[in-house]
């Protein structure tokens, strides 16, 4: 199946869910927030989320500074 994740195009298997999409991509340890075209998908429900072809997933990362 086709995502768009952060804007880029990527393929993954059509039954990942959405923390299989966050794992494969090795930044588990930095998403803090995700949205599936544009509504929010909380982290509790990460690994029971399933995507449909061509969905948007914004991954979102919080990031420090002054």
């Amino acid at each position: 199946m086709n995502l768009i994740v952060n804007g880029e195009t990527k393929n993954f298997d059509e039954n990942s869910s959405l923390q299989d999409i966050i794992t494969s991509l090795k930044i588990e340890d930095k998403v803090m927030a995700a949205a599936v075209n544009m509504e929010i998908v909380k982290k509790d429900n990460w690994s029971s989320f399933k995507p449909k072809d061509d969905d948007k997933i914004e991954l979102l990362q919080f990031v420090g500074g002054g």
